[in-house]
């Protein structure tokens, strides 16, 4: 079955979504066309549904951003091209143009005005797309996963340093305010969580969620430009992630995200993976539907063991990133500004009372207590109290993080998650494919993470 319905209405949305992002930034229109010295002229490389979000998330920041499309390139022209290209010509006024193009070399070609570009195409273009952009003087803003493979992301990192551009990957997480209070202020200044020991993530998606994508009768790509640009089918286009070559699965493309918080927050590379997974569930895909793994990081606190788990037959609690210390335990998630802090209970609350008093944590009136009426375990631990985060994030989750890349080409800041850190990423969670098929444990050497 596929979910062509849903998958329409979502695309309408995201055009409508742009539409009214650009008129609600000010009642007067900007009629100039002339670029300004603060001004950055971008391109949308990759149309799909992930690059309509970006695109959307860069248009509400206004038309007092300085932020200016000026083309979009994408192999689908009856549907991603056309699309996101009316959208910005209708809105001209803005500053915005949608020249539509449908092969990327003659975009850079041709438009010579480019600053920056933001790459949404799937993986295994990523690093020919990203290397192209930083030759032609542009910098770059890459989805991650930076490549479906170390080799073309080594060679991303290559081309960066030799054109001495910007090129900043896609883990949105690394410029959520939120996350960064809590790696700040919660586990580095106040060490709230003690010694960090265990770590748990997850991804759970329902089935509905997972369905194969359909398309709009009538709008095939051509055989012939399908085959050019690496897809056997129209099906396999719009379901390369589950493809082997094109995409790396759901443990890369939902995981990726999640397991760059753990090296993160840890300041660390793991020691070794293991991991067990299969395509248990879905037929006709070559990436496995389910997967488990546990990394080992050594640190100089100890040993710290992390799970992760994606599955796609099952949304139950959906995802978040749990880090677990010996004095408390750190829950949170991008989503709804979902997060917690615990603090165990033989922790007087004298010592978290001063990071109250500074804003840090908000206690709360829930102290998880025991039902008086439950039968007593002796074996059972006194529960928890709870503070909540006094962070929010009200913002499109991608925001911030093309926020941080805009500031970054006007000197204003330093990239979160330059190519460097997105490497180490990949090869954090490119493993664990690896590892699922060998069915053994794999060990990283601290060589792998070079580059």
């Amino acid at each position: 079955m596929v979910k062509e319905i849903n998958r329409r209405s979502f695309l309408r949305g995201s055009a409508a979504l742009g539409a009214g992002l650009v008129l609600s930034s000010g009642a007067k229109a900007q009629t100039s066309t002339t670029k300004k010295k603060d001004d950055i002229y971008v391109t949308l490389l990759g149309a799909g549904t992930q690059g309509q979000v970006l695109m959307n998330a860069v248009l509400k920041l206004g038309k007092n951003s300085g932020i200016r499309f000026r083309a979009v390139c994408d192999i689908w022209k009856d549907q991603n091209l056309q699309r996101v290209s009316n959208l910005l010509n209708k809105y001209s006024r803005f500053g915005h143009k949608g020249t539509a193009y449908t092969d990327y070399q003659e975009m850079l070609d041709t438009e010579k005005d480019l600053d920056a570009v933001i790459i949404a195409t799937p993986d295994f273009w990523h690093s020919e797309h990203t290397i192209a952009c930083l030759n032609a003087g542009l910098h770059v803003y890459c989805e991650k996963e930076m490549s479906n493979t170390l080799e073309g992301a080594k060679k991303m990192v290559d081309a960066a340093k030799r054109t001495g551009k910007l090129l900043q990957i896609g883990h949105q997480r690394r410029s959520n305010p939120r996350y960064i209070h809590c790696y700040d202020k919660l586990v580095k200044e106040a060490n709230l969580l003690n010694r960090i020991t265990t770590i748990y993530g997850q991804w759970n998606r329902s089935r509905a969620a997972c369905e194969d994508i359909g398309w709009p009768k009538g709008t095939d790509i051509d055989e012939q430009i399908l085959n050019k640009y690496g897809f056997e089918s129209m099906k396999q286009f719009r379901n390369w992630r589950w493809y082997k070559g094109l995409g790396g699965g759901p443990i890369v493309d939902l995981g990726s995200h999640q397991i760059d918080i753990y090296n993160w927050f840890l300041d660390a590379q793991p020691k070794s993976v293991i991991a067990s997974g299969g395509t248990d569930y879905w037929k006709g895909h070559d990436w496995y539907d389910n997967v488990m793994a546990i990394y080992e990081y050594q640190t100089a606190a100890g040993t710290i063991r992390a799970l992760y788990q994606t599955i796609t037959t099952n949304s139950s609690e959906g995802y978040f990133e749990k880090f677990m210390g010996d004095e408390g335990t750190l829950v949170i998630s991008e989503a709804s500004n979902r997060g917690s802090i615990y603090r165990e209970d033989w922790v007087k609350e004298d010592k978290w009372e001063q990071w109250a008093k500074k804003g840090y944590v908000i206690k709360t009136n829930n102290e998880n207590q025991p039902n008086n009426n439950a039968v007593v375990d002796a074996r059972a631990s006194v529960p928890a109290a709870k503070y909540d985060l006094p962070v929010t994030m009200d913002k499109p989750y991608h925001q911030p993080h093309l926020e941080n890349f805009f500031d970054a080409i006007r000197g204003k800041a330093k990239l979160n998650c330059p190519a460097e850190t997105g490497y180490e990423t990949a090869v954090t969670v490119l493993k664990v494919n690896q590892a699922v098929e060998a069915q053994k444990r794999l060990n990283f050497s601290p060589d792998e993470f070079k580059v």
